[in-house]
């Protein structure tokens, strides 16, 4: 079988209008893969070439391809699951910043560029001082773009009309913000003039984003199956679903340069993201944190078991629908269309989400996921949100052990150990209280102000309602529990 080129997939070349930085599976089926389809409808007209930021790995498979692959969407369409394919024919160059240093670094002199898209994993944006300019390249992903943005200031001596947009990916807060923080704080420490600095602030476009989407990646036992399907050898394969979101957020209106939703894609521009990422965390996210452990003391292993499991089901739209929604600023419909996607995510039978997975770090996560619609719900209601607060003493049923054993916390379900891992610090506390009364119990874990930032259990009705719960829990297990509080 012949593996995928651009002699099959009948490449158009288009001018090189995007650098990217990482060649990873979530850039592939998210960015590249919307670039593409703004492209066929001749909204973006521009290439991608991708940048190996790292020492290490390889590029040979793109390369052996021609940079062609393609993306598996496979999830819940129209009530249906299914399978969308999409060969991605807009990648013109994979290129290592190292091994390839000088075909990497005159991009920057590329009359075409615009955009600079990054995914560098979390630690990516930070201000390493030891970089150096004249290193090819500085280690930092920060250091090569302050170093790129300075030889495209000097060869273009400082046209307006050559500065880049900056769209990182990466998973942290105001993530342009950091990084042109790094950037700015580099050319201080290189001593570069004063008019990089006026070109990077006036010029250049530094935006921060917010993402959605479940990248699965390579479908390692699938991929032979898949080619003999497609017809050809894609070695680059990335599989998703089929939902995504991309928030853009600028000082600068880019909307109409980079015309994405012009292609029906689902792409918002804004100057506030915060009630979008609030959203995303309290609902999608937040609805993992308040279901999974109770889910999981009811005899469930994953997302889609717990979808399919009725109490559950119902525990978790009562969640979103009568607590967390309320706590929330955007429009009310845009809340339900928001939360009846994240339903039909949990649904999706391609992916298998385990439950014991999602449980780490469970303490931390139900504090800046669930504690703020707890709290919201609280003042605006005057009243405990019972779901939520049903929450708290499930996670205190989950994390109840007093055996560490290989850095985890040993809790029992059904006779059968399993491992409950977050902090040291988390662990051993609950390893030397849970074994405690349920009244004590609830007062020592509400009134750990190192776990919620204040005492839980200082509010009206908290600890009384989540003793109570824990003894339901304790006497009766979690389904039978859950179906006398919630039936």
């Amino acid at each position: 079988m012949d593996l995928l080129s651009r002699e099959k997939t009948g490449k158009v070349e288009r001018p090189v209008r995007v650098l990217q930085f990482g060649e990873g599976n979530f850039l592939r089926a998210f960015v590249d893969y919307m670039i593409d389809i703004a492209n066929e409808q001749g909204k973006f007209n521009g290439d991608i070439v991708l940048v190996k930021p790292i020492e290490f790995g390889s590029l040979d498979r793109f390369h052996e391809q021609e940079c062609q692959y393609t993306v598996q969407l496979r999830g819940i369409v129209d009530g249906e699951p299914k399978r969308i394919n999409r060969i991605v024919t807009s990648v013109a160059d994979a290129v290592d910043a190292y091994g390839e240093y000088e075909k990497y670094a005159a991009f920057a002199k590329l009359d075409t560029l615009r955009y600079i898209v990054s995914n560098t994993t979390e630690a990516g944006i930070v201000y390493d001082d030891t970089d150096r300019l004249e290193m090819n390249p500085p280690k930092s992903y920060p250091g090569k773009l302050t170093k790129f943005l300075y030889e495209r200031y000097k060869h273009f001596n400082g046209a307006a009309d050559k500065g880049l947009v900056m769209l990182p990916v990466e998973l942290i807060d105001d993530n342009g913000i950091h990084l042109k923080e790094c950037v700015l704080k580099l050319a201080k420490l290189w001593n570069l003039e004063e008019g990089f600095t006026a070109w990077l602030n006036d010029a250049c476009v530094f935006t921060s984003t917010l993402v959605d989407r479940i990248v699965t990646g390579y479908p390692r036992d699938e991929a032979e199956e898949l080619c003999k399907e497609f017809g050809y050898q894609d070695n680059l394969i990335v599989t998703g679903e089929p939902f995504a979101l991309w928030v853009i957020e600028s000082a600068k209106d880019i909307s109409k340069e980079f015309p994405l939703p012009d292609a029906g894609l689902p792409v918002i521009f804004t100057d506030n993201q915060k009630p979008y990422k609030q959203r995303k965390v309290r609902i999608l996210n937040g609805a993992h944190t308040s279901f999974v452990l109770a889910s999981y003391l009811c005899g469930n292993d994953i997302v889609l078991e717990s979808m399919q499991d009725e109490l559950i089901f119902n525990f978790m739209k009562a969640t979103i629908f009568d607590e967390v929604i309320q706590t929330l600023t955007l429009p009310k419909q845009d809340l339900i269309d928001f939360a009846e996607a994240v339903i039909t995510r949990f649904n999706n039978p391609y992916v298998k989400h385990a439950l014991l997975s999602i449980s780490l770090n469970s303490v931390s996560k139900w504090r800046a996921r669930c504690m703020p619609s707890f709290l919201g719900y609280i003042e605006k209601e005057g009243k405990l949100p019972v779901h939520l607060t049903f929450s708290l003493a499930a996670l205190m049923a989950f994390y109840t052990g007093t055996e560490i054993r290989d850095k985890a916390l040993i809790g029992h379900r059904d006779g059968q150990e399993y491992n409950i891992l977050d902090d040291a610090a988390v662990l051993e506390f609950f390893a030397a209280n849970s074994s405690k009364g349920a009244r004590e119990y609830a007062h020592a874990v509400l009134s750990n102000e190192a776990f919620w930032g204040q005492d839980l259990s200082a509010l009206a009705g908290v600890e009384d309602a989540v003793a109570s719960y824990i003894e339901e829990i304790r006497a009766l297990g979690m389904r039978k529990a859950m179906e006398k509080i919630f039936a």
